[in-house]
Order: C-alpha cells, then sequence, then structure tokens
C-alpha cells in the first residue's frame, strides 16, 4: 500500500506518533510518503528505504497577511499523489491536514483516488476546532473524511458532543509507544550530569505551551524539594519558558532546575528519572507520559481528559485536579520516601505500556482503517 501522511514536524505528540506510525508501516513492507513544513523531529533520527520526505513550498506577497499554508500543502498532495500513485492519505489533525487532503483530492487528476483517514489527536478539535472561525472547516473535514480516529476514548466522546459527529464515524486507536527505545536502563554516566547519587531527579517534557502548565511544574517541584533533596529536567521549549523561569527563581530553585531545550534522545534521560511530571490542563492523550511509563517511570499528572486512560491511579502513577500542585507533591513524595512502592510503580508502568500499548496492534488497527476507508471510495476494489 502507498500511504501518504500529512503532519506537523515539530516536538508534539501527533507529529511524532504521525513519523513512527509512517516507520512501523514501513517496516512491514508500505510505501510512506510524508509531507511537512519540514523534516519531522522524530525523522532527524530514522531513516528507511520506504520512507520518503516531501517539504511544502511557502511563499509570501504582500497582498496576503501570511502564507497561504492549507493551499501550499494541498498542492503538494497532489504532486505526491500524482507521481507516486498514493493509496490513502492519512492526515494527522483535522485541521489544516484533513483540510488539505480533501482540497487535493478535488484536484487531483489521475484514478483511482485516495481514501482520506483522519486520526484526530486534541486540541485540532477541543480548542482550535471548536473556535467560531474554524468550526464549520473542523466539521466539514471530519466528516468528509472516508475514516476518522481518535487517540483516546475521551477524544471520541469530546468530538461526538462538541462536534454533533455521529458516534459510529470515529474509531478509538490508541498511540503506541516502542518498549525496545523506551525501556528502563538508568546511565549512570548520564545521571551525574544532572543529579548526584543523593538526589531525586524529577522530569517534564512538552512544548512549553499554556495547556501544559508548566509554572505547575516548578511550583511542585518547589515542594519536594524543600523535603527531599531533588532535581528537575525541563525538556522542550515554548513560550512559557520565561515565566517559568520567573517562577523557579522566586521560588528559590533555578539553581536545581536545567532547562534543556530539545533533546534528540530523549530515552536516555526519561530512563534516569525517578518521576516524570504532567500537569496540564487539556490532555488528550499524553504521549510524553506513556514515554515514561515504558521507561520505568511512574507519572504525577493532572486527572483530565485521556490521561487516565493512559495512567492508572494509585497503580503506574497519580492523578490529580488541575492546579492541585500541593496534591501533586505529597504524591511524588509518598513514592520517593517508599523505595519498595516505587519499584511497584515502576514494574506496573512499564508492564501497562507494553501491554495495553503495543506497536504492532496500532499498526493493525490502522491498516484495518485504511482497508474500511478504501473500501469507502472504491467499493469494487
Amino acid at each position: 500500500m502507498r500511504i501518504a501522511m500529512l503532519l506537523h514536524s515539530g516536538v508534539g505528540g501527533s507529529g511524532v506518533v504521525a513519523t513512527e506510525l509512517g516507520l512501523r508501516l514501513a517496516a512491514r513492507g508500505h510505501e510512506v510518503h510524508l509531507i511537512a513544513n519540514a523534516v519531522p523531529f522524530r525523522l532527524a533520527d530514522e531513516r528507511h528505504d520506504n520512507v520518503f520526505f516531501h517539504q511544502i513550498g511557502s511563499m509570501t506577497y504582500p497582498l496576503f497577511d501570511a502564507p497561504l499554508t492549507t493551499l501550499a500543502e494541498a498542492s503538494k498532495v497532489v504532486e505526491v499523489v500524482e507521481q507516486y500513485g498514493i493509496d490513502v492519505i492519512h492526515a494527522h489533525y483535522a485541521i489544516p491536514h484533513a483540510a488539505a487532503a480533501l482540497i487535493a483530492r478535488a484536484m487531483v487528476r489521475t484514478r483511482p483516488i485516495p481514501a482520506i483517514v483522519t486520526t484526530l489527536h486534541g486540541t485540532d478539535v477541543t480548542l482550535v476546532g471548536l473556535d467560531a472561525a474554524y468550526l464549520r472547516a473542523t466539521q466539514w473535514s471530519i466528516e468528509s473524511s472516508d475514516a476518522v480516529s481518535a487517540v483516546s476514548r475521551y477524544l471520541a466522546d469530546t468530538t461526538i458532543n462538541d462536534m454533533g459527529v455521529r458516534r459510529d464515524t470515529i474509531h478509538v486507536v490508541y498511540n503506541a509507544v516502542d518498549t525496545m527505545r523506551f525501556r528502563p536502563g538508568n546511565d549512570p554516566s548520564l545521571r551525574s550530569r544532572y543529579a548526584s547519587d543523593s538526589e531525586h531527579l524529577l522530569v517534564h517534557v512538552s512544548n512549553f505551551r499554556p495547556v501544559k502548565r508548566i509554572e505547575d511544574v516548578i511550583r511542585m517541584f518547589a515542594l519536594v524539594h524543600a523535603e527531599l533533596p531533588a532535581r528537575l529536567l525541563m525538556i522542550g521549549d515554548g513560550p512559557d519558558r520565561p515565566r517559568a523561569v520567573a517562577v523557579a527563581e522566586s521560588l528559590d530553585v533555578l539553581d536545581r532546575v536545567r532547562f534543556l531545550g530539545s533533546f534528540p534522545r530523549i530515552e536516555r534521560l526519561l530512563a534516569c528519572a525517578d518521576l516524570f511530571v504532567l500537569p496540564s490542563s487539556k490532555e488528550s492523550f499524553g504521549l510524553s507520559a506513556l514515554e515514561a511509563m515504558a521507561s520505568g517511570v511512574p507519572v504525577i499528572a493532572s486527572n483530565i481528559g485521556g490521561l487516565s486512560e493512559v495512567i492508572e491511579h494509585g497503580v503506574s502513577g497519580f492523578l490529580h485536579d488541575v492546579g492541585d500542585t500541593a496534591a501533586m507533591a505529597s504524591s511524588a513524595l509518598e513514592l520517593l520516601h517508599d523505595r519498595h512502592r516505587m519499584a511497584a510503580f515502576r514494574h506496573a508502568a512499564r508492564h501497562r505500556a507494553m501491554h495495553v500499548f503495543d506497536p504492532t496492534a496500532n499498526v493493525g488497527a490502522y491498516l484495518d482503517l485504511y482497508e474500511r476507508a478504501l473500501g469507502h471510495v472504491r467499493p469494487d476494489g
């Protein structure tokens, strides 16, 4: 099967999910074409003979307030479909990627036409898609796709309720994690760069957007450090970084916090961590939490969105109300004080990641979805 994937290229979850799915499909012999505005973050370290990257062009013109990126993306999709005989276009994000895919299909001159599969990842429907400026376009993109999936039951239900989409329209396909890449295995020499043997190491990974509430990461950490010696690694970057630095300085823990920016081999750092912290106000799945769990690291997170489908409260981590940094710190200290309970949580986190979010099952589910979509546009095969 020839598959074109439309995706975001940055460090966010949807781009990572799309890239890794593409690599797994390629490993099964499928031809995969990734279409994005830059080389996808996870593709920088991975290459496969069956994976091809196509960069979306752009231009600026004084008449327009901003580049017409959706039209540029649609044009690139047409080019790839007609040149390579694409069977399925898989859009990872309803807006703008599914919209671009649908516009492209209307322009394609070759036959048979490709099927369009849209995967909803979160803010494409819970934030951007609900804005009055994009609501109708988002609804149209979902309803016009040949098959639609969501990365959690929470996201599927939210889309059905808020978008008025039929319940049988959306299939839930959980994200997967590579448990050979993300696995326990502390590297003492790496860990020693950030914390001594007597210090606990907490880690947060995100794009530092407001929904990630990274100031709460700092506040929670300060409460932990007040009782136990600890260090915090902040991995990623984004608009809220300056505010987080200011909060760390005001709480007198700036010297205990390292802001590392993007870290390409993130699995090496996760394996060194004692706890992973994710106090988001919105989280449709929580891929970074799953990667931490696969590394044998318990997660302290908000009880929001799809996180309860990933983390078992009181088993592989703890879930608390958004903004309740005191409760989060209390749960963190509970584990850090109890070596035996920490070991049990580590084992449970790894076990759940391996058995519930298996890559083989994930690829199989998407291939089934592709076949369903092809049956919709090519009923005679």
